[in-house]
């Protein structure tokens, strides 16, 4: 059974909503925080000095974001509360932050996640392609600016 609409509210993250956000990041099931700590500095260094971000916001919160780096066509986070998970929420926060790092001049971006997850076949169902292994053990995926009338969204499959 589909889950039924709910309204939200893309917009551009701030310093406000670094909480929120963290919130969010602790609170996935898959591709969880385990080798350092990530601090509010870091939060701040990359939607305020290195890239931008943005929140999705429904039923009162935050409940999904994104963040690119626009100094080396990073996805740094792009993550979705659990229970807000399989909404479009991820692929339209994925959509915004790869439109604004094409419109920042970059030709390649990148991105790392756990193998095995539901977030490696995302990345795959969006286009990426799995460029290798990270020394952390994670897939490396990566995203060429499309030529003018060209898309790297792959054709569907034949099953």
């Amino acid at each position: 059974m589909a889950r039924p609409k709910m309204a939200c509210t893309l917009r551009q993250a701030t310093r406000a909503d670094i909480p929120a956000t963290h919130a969010v990041r602790m609170s996935v099931r898959e591709n969880q925080l385990t080798g350092g700590v990530i601090t509010e500095r870091d939060y701040v260094e990359h939607l305020e000095a290195l890239g931008r971000g943005w929140v999705i916001e429904a039923a009162g919160q935050i409940v999904a974001f994104a963040v690119g780096n626009a100094q080396s066509g990073n996805i740094w986070a792009l993550f979705v509360r659990p229970d807000f998970e399989r909404r479009g929420f991820g692929r339209r926060l994925l959509d915004t932050a790869v439109d604004w790092l094409w419109s920042q001049g970059l030709m390649r971006l990148w991105l790392s996640t756990e193998p095995a997850t539901r977030a490696q076949r995302f990345y795959e169902s969006a286009g990426w392609l799995n460029a290798g292994t990270t020394a952390q053990g994670e897939i490396r995926f990566e995203l060429r600016r499309p030529s003018a009338g060209q898309s790297n969204i792959p054709p569907p499959t034949e099953h």
